[in-house]
């Protein structure tokens, strides 16, 4: 049973009347443990104390261990203090919400623990507005549980899968993978978290054209946004990686996508 630092356990009683739309999916007979969720730690940061009470037992008997806020402002001090491997977080919190606590654990903490917002919100502006704030995953409720466990498993794999720190360059523009620290010239330059993930779409591909609806999955995955937020985003990225440098690295090829590479190995 979860128990909030500080807090008495809750009465078990309070849990019989769980929406069934939450809990469909914890009847499933447990197998063999994932190998992803081995020894992984996530932090659950959810004022519903029911929805927490069923993830968190759930992820538990799935062999996750599982560490439990019920406002922001502990959220982000576990986040900071306790080493965990994913965050699971919601958006509308007391204190402090979601969106500005996970703006603060990559700006001002500078962690790049992986994130999945688990939210009520259901608009593309709010996946947008999640995404841009740092988040690596974006779920709505209602949910099913199979589901939420299927993605922190996929961010699980990526994120061991990057510990490894790897150099990218085109010209004089360097990406490292393992701190996601980004440089041009031997200046380092700041990036948006879907900047970043564009840089790093593009620089695995270059010199090959990206096109612009695999750099949308590469960002928003199988959903992508209605409006043009693709176009917004490269603007942005353009004018931090390019526009204060004399050579141009990112390219538009027109009918195809993009391209990021130096000039003279085009």
């Amino acid at each position: 049973m979860l128990q909030e630092p500080g807090r008495a356990a809750p009465d078990e009683g309070r849990h019989a009347g769980r929406s069934a739309a939450y809990t469909a999916a914890s009847k499933t007979p447990l197998i063999a443990m994932n190998t992803a969720t081995h020894h992984a730690r996530i932090l659950l940061i959810e004022d519903h104390r029911d929805i927490a009470e069923m993830v968190g037992n759930y992820l538990e008997s799935r062999g996750f261990a599982v560490d439990y806020a019920a406002d922001g402002i502990t959220g982000l001090h576990l986040a900071v203090v306790e080493p965990c491997d994913v965050i699971v977080l919601d958006l509308t919190l007391p204190g402090l919400d979601g969106l500005a606590l996970c703006r603060k654990l990559r700006t001002d903490a500078g962690r790049d623990t992986p994130i999945l917002m688990l939210t009520a919100r259901d608009t593309q502006e709010d996946k947008i507005a999640g995404l841009d704030a740092g988040a690596d995953d974006y779920l709505v409720k209602p949910f099913d549980i199979r589901e939420l466990e299927a993605r922190l498993n996929a961010l699980l794999r990526r994120h061991r899968g990057n510990v490894a720190s790897e150099r990218l360059q085109v010209g004089d523009l360097t990406l490292d993978t393992g701190t996601l620290e980004v440089a041009r010239g031997g200046q380092r330059l700041s990036l948006t978290p879907i900047g970043l993930k564009m840089l790093l779409a593009l620089l695995r591909a270059t010199p090959r054209v990206v096109s612009r609806q695999d750099l949308e999955r590469e960002v928003w995955g199988d959903e992508p946004p209605d409006s043009d937020a693709l176009r917004s985003h490269l603007y942005t990225l353009r004018k931090t990686i390019d526009k204060p440098f004399a050579r141009p690295l990112l390219h538009t090829v027109q009918g195809a996508g993009y391209r990021l590479a130096d000039p003279d190995e085009i």
